[in-house]
């Protein structure tokens, strides 16, 4: 039993210093080798015509984008 305690704090405090560096950072997780640009697959469905929703999502995407450029202090 004391196993198992010690192994979920272990995972407790993993996610815990995990979500500290997302805070700080505003940056997402990601992979060492590159994922799925590595492949030439610019998004996640690759699909020829994606639906309305994923249109408005890469839209905002861009627009926040394009938002921040804008407003760059440097």
């Amino acid at each position: 039993m004391s196993t198992f305690i010690a192994a979920f704090v272990v995972l407790l405090l993993f996610f815990l210093l995990m979500s500290v560096g997302y805070i700080v950072k505003k940056k997402a997780v990601e992979g060492s080798c590159g994922g799925l640009g590595v492949l030439g697959i610019e998004k996640a469905c690759d699909c020829d015509n994606p639906c309305d929703a994923r249109k408005l999502r890469m839209q905002k995407e861009q627009d926040r984008k394009d938002m921040l450029n804008q407003n760059r202090i440097i």
